[in-house]
This record gives structure tokens, sequence and C-alpha cells, in this order.
């Protein structure tokens, strides 16, 4: 395991001579929380495998018995809830599935399965509206749902609620994946990390530190290339991937977005989805994302519909990420970066990865607009936590004030 406590990369590196810059200088420049937050993910997501891996006892009994399991959160905590579940609907006997808390405090319980359930919150700080609603609603209203939180932040509302209350248990993951930058990097992938621990597989810290070396070679080997093509002429990206890899691809397209302050247009899609009338929205100023499936029949579709985009000559650049790329979907001026130090993970696993590879996108994409990645929101539409709002009760709803 990698003990380092500074971010694991070459000072020959891309990454590694921004890091290198005097810390006044980063802090001038907007990126100084960022960077290290992206760059210190390989060594986190070791470090915290180990560490919810010691508390196997307290997991297990969380979901046991249980008739389903519900991750939840808001915004990247609900993508990062996107990129575990389909390794639990696939692993475990009991269904997995994602509901954002949003839809959970408009739809109330019936946004969930009946029965007895184990809802996951995921949240970085456990202080937004909708990640505190959504317990302590369920709390009153439900009280044969179960909670296990997973956050960032042990100071957090959700973090103190769960020290407070049997009824909730609480992985309380490392301080320093409590990222100050205003958009979630480590805190994501981290607590990623931590909920595909639920599935149990034995090889769990084995493929946890594949993907550590991985991400190391991504942040050591390729940070240049996704510099360089950060720094096209494109105004629109889409974001291509399935299963688990889905979630990546949204969360990867908001990390463009939050991070060019809007000024880059983004949307996910799944390989047969983008047909269905999204594909319109593809021309000469559009950067496709492809997070290439190693599964057999999701690479069929995948490669079919990256021939198609070939075909009708439509795109500016198509960036493939994955393990065996096939030579023959990259065309000029197109790039593939091969997944090779993490073979040994399937798909269920991959997500971690292809969302390094957006947030170094969206971060060198944030300094070629001149914008500060730590705060890329110029006019303070959006900020780290969102703002408080009022969370209406259904017997509340309709009376005067």
């Amino acid at each position: 395991m990698n003990t380092a406590t500074n971010p694991p990369v070459s000072t020959a590196s891309v990454v590694g001579e921004l890091l290198g810059a005097p810390k006044a200088g980063q802090r001038e420049h907007g990126y100084a929380d960022t960077l290290a937050e992206i760059c210190q993910q390989p060594d986190t997501w070791s470090r915290t495998a180990r560490a919810v891996q010691a508390r196997r006892t307290e997991i297990d009994a969380s979901i046991a018995g249980c008739q389903a399991i519900v991750l939840t959160g808001s915004g990247s905590s609900q993508f990062a809830a996107e990129c575990i579940h389909p390794l639990l609907q696939s692993t475990l006997a009991i269904p997995a599935l994602t509901v954002g808390s949003g839809e959970i405090l408009l739809q109330g319980r019936t946004a969930l399965p009946r029965g007895e359930i184990c809802l996951v919150s995921l949240a970085r700080s456990g202080d937004s509206p909708e990640s505190v609603g959504v317990v302590q609603m369920l709390l009153e209203q439900a009280p044969e749902v179960r909670h296990l939180v997973v956050t960032c932040n042990r100071n957090g509302r959700l973090a103190q609620l769960a020290a407070s209350d049997e009824r909730l248990r609480a992985i309380v993951l490392d301080e320093r994946t409590n990222d100050r930058s205003l958009v979630m990097t480590s805190s994501l992938t981290n607590m990623v990390i931590a909920g595909t621990a639920l599935a149990g597989d034995p090889s769990y810290i084995a493929n946890v530190d594949a993907l550590a070396s991985a991400a190391h070679v991504l942040l050591n080997d390729h940070a240049g290339s996704f510099k360089a093509i950060a720094q096209g002429p494109f105004r629109k990206a889409v974001y291509l991937g399935s299963g688990c890899r889905y979630g990546a691809a949204r969360e990867s397209a908001l990390k463009m977005l939050e991070m060019t302050d809007g000024r880059v247009v983004t949307f996910a899609e799944n390989c047969l989805g983008l047909r269905h009338g999204p594909m319109c929205v593809i021309d000469d100023a559009t950067l496709v994302v492809c997070f290439l499936s190693s599964d057999p029949l999701r690479r069929a579709y995948e490669r079919d519909l990256l021939n198609e985009l070939a075909r009708k000559q439509i795109g500016w650049r198509l960036l493939i990420i994955g393990v065996n790329i096939p030579a023959e979907l990259v065309g000029e001026g197109d790039l593939g970066i091969e997944l090779t130090a993490a073979q040994a993970c399937d798909d269920n696993w991959l997500a971690v990865l292809d969302v390094v590879a957006g947030q170094l996108l969206g971060f060198f994409r944030s300094l070629h607009e001149g914008l500060k990645p730590d705060a890329p929101s110029a006019s303070g539409v959006i900020s780290r936590v969102v703002n408080e709002f009022t969370i209406h009760h259904r017997d509340g709803v309709g009376q005067n004030p």
C-alpha cells in the first residue's frame, strides 16, 4: 500500500509541474485545492478501502436481511451512487438501485421499494438540505428503513445525527477526502470506493490497489494528453458510458460543466440512448468521450455507435478510455487512453478511473478558459454546499403563510 502523504505524482509530469509551483502562485491561479485533491486520490483510495474493510461486521449488519439496498445523494453524490449500484445489483441477491435525494423529498416513502430496505446516504459535507431532510423525514415517517451514511465530514449534520441516533450507522472517511474545492473530486471517488465494499467481494482490497495503480499512471503519463485535448476548439462535450460507467459519464459531464462555469455545454448518455435524439447535438465543436466497456456485449453496442459516428463524420474529436481499445476505433486526431494497470478489474470497478479522467479534462479546460478551478463560478451562482432552502412536508403544503 502506498503510504505517502503527498500527491503521488512525478515532478516531471504536467500535474507535477503545477503542484511544484509555490503555494502562493497556486492560490493566485485558483487551483491549489482542486489539483491536490485530484492527485491524492490513488493514496486515499487504498487507505479508504482498508478503513472500510475493518468495519466489515457493521456493514454486513446494515444490510443483513434487507429486501433491497437504495443508494441516495444529490448532484455528484447521486452520480457516485450510480457508480456503485450496478455492482451491488450484480453481486448481491437483492435489488440495488439509486434514487436521488431530491426524488425522495418529492415523492416521499413511495419513491422507495416496499419492505425493509437499507438506505445508503452518500454526502461529502453531510450538510446539504436534501441529504439531511431525507434522513430526518424517513426516521419520522418510515421507521422500518435502515440507514447507513457515508460522508467525508465528521462535523456535518448527517455525521452528528448518526452519532446521536442509534438507528443510523455512519462511515466517516478520512478528513483529506473532505474537498475544500467547490467541485467534488476525491470525496466522490472515495465514497464510491467505500460504497463498493457493500458487495462483499473477496478481491476488494486487491481491486482497489489495482485501481490506485492505474490512477497513478493516468496522472503521471496521460495528464499531458488530457491537457492538449482540453485546450481544443470544442464548445460542447458528450460523455458515453454503460452500467457503473454511466454514473461516471454523468459525473464527468458535470465536472466539465461546473469547472467551465457553463461555457462548455455537456450531457451524458449510453451508447443506445444517444441515437434517440441526442446525437443531433454532435457537430464539429463537440468532444465525444467514450468510457469503453470491457464487457463483450456492451462493447459490441459501443463499437457500433462509434463506427456510426465515424461514418457520419460528426464530432470534433473522440476520446476513448478503457482496456484493450481496438486500434480501428481511434481515428486520426482521436485519442485512446489504456487502463492497462486495471485489466484485472471488470467494468463494475472502473468508474473511478473514468471520473479521474473527467476531472483532469474539466480542470485543464477551466484553466484554458481563464477560470479558477477552486472556485470556477465567477458570479457565485453555485457554491460548495447547496444553499439552505425550505424542506416542505406534505401535511403543511398548501397552507397559507
